[in-house]
């Protein structure tokens, strides 16, 4: 039996075999990359430079924006690239690496969603002191606690994916590295006991605990007013979209026996690009705050270029 340090790189097979799909994909997930990339950049550094930063929900949101950067980076420039070569490699060290970060920025993400769920069953449920509860110190030890959970999660998978021996089987039939697709070429047979105790168990406690504060929200509702009802809907209902499109591919490619199929690929787009490009839209257009804040930046911004363009034309005519 050769030892996994024997090998030096694997082979990715990728999407498809069809070139003309390449293309078309190619052309799609640039697309949405930079969808994602501009989105959640925006709208962490227009939090950031607002006083929107101090609200707990924006603050959660902020990172949010940055985890979801880093967690989508790494995979999809990765998957862009590969579309437009015929043979797709990986390095072991690379390997193993998206095996870290897509473990660990995405379960970080989990816990700051369900931060941020937190944060609007305080806001609606106890309103009067929701300043108190939700303070910046708390805000911190939570974001805190969701970086230190993403680690505890994140750490043991990937001594699991370490830890594989192959003997020679490099090809890796997903378009990066998973746990479930190298436990697949591995030449030892290894449960997916841990894998669904570490992935699938903390998505689908997460996902019903989730719903489950949801339903006491909407029940909560029912004493509101109208407008204040409307209101709650409407910043649940963007959370709520976030959380769908991020957990049920989730669950259903973690929460199994460890075996892989052709419909896990499609699956794993959603919670590696499609939910992380709807991050953006879906919490900017549907809040008003997020929309003023971005047109008043936008605004300061092209009067700072126009001031900027006014004070070199001055320059050159004072030299000549």
């Amino acid at each position: 039996m050769e030892n996994q340090k024997n090998i030096s790189e694997f082979i990715l097979l990728g999407l498809s075999y069809n070139q003309n799909i390449h293309i078309f994909c190619f052309v799609f997930f640039l697309f949405c990359y930079l969808v994602l990339l501009i989105g959640n950049l925006l709208i962490h550094f227009s939090i950031q430079c607002s006083p929107l930063f101090n609200q707990p929900m924006y603050y959660f949101l902020s990172h949010l924006s940055l985890i979801d950067i880093c967690y989508t980076s790494r995979i999809t420039s990765k998957l862009i690239g590969d579309l437009l070569v015929e043979r797709k490699t990986i390095s072991y060290g690379d390997c193993m690496l998206q095996v870290l970060i897509m473990h660990f920025f995405g379960s970080t993400e989990i816990f700051i969603l369900t931060d941020m769920v937190l944060d609007r069953y305080v806001a609606i449920c106890k309103p009067l002191h929701y300043v108190i509860i939700m303070n910046r110190t708390r805000c911190n030890l939570l974001f805190l606690a969701a970086w230190a959970g993403g680690a505890v999660h994140s750490f043991p998978q990937l001594f699991i994916a370490i830890g594989l021996p192959f003997c020679g089987h490099h090809e890796i039939d997903h378009y990066f590295c998973d746990i479930f697709p190298l436990l697949k070429i591995a030449c030892t047979y290894i449960t997916g006991v841990l894998v669904t105790a570490f992935s699938g168990m903390v998505a689908l406690v997460t996902f019903a605990v989730l719903f489950a504060s949801y339903g006491i929200l909407l029940l909560t509702l029912n004493n509101h007013s109208t407008k204040g009802r409307h209101k709650a809907l409407s910043i649940c209902g963007s959370h709520i979209t976030v959380v769908i499109l991020f957990f049920v591919p989730v669950i259903f490619i973690y929460l199994r026996h460890p075996n892989t199929f052709p419909e896990d690929k499609v699956f794993a787009l959603f919670y590696t690009i499609i939910a992380p490009m709807f991050n953006p839209l879906s919490y900017t257009l549907r809040k008003a705050e997020m929309k003023n804040t971005l047109k008043k930046i936008s605004i300061k911004l092209c009067f700072q270029r126009k001031h900027t363009f006014k004070e070199q034309i001055v320059q050159q005519r004072y030299l000549v």
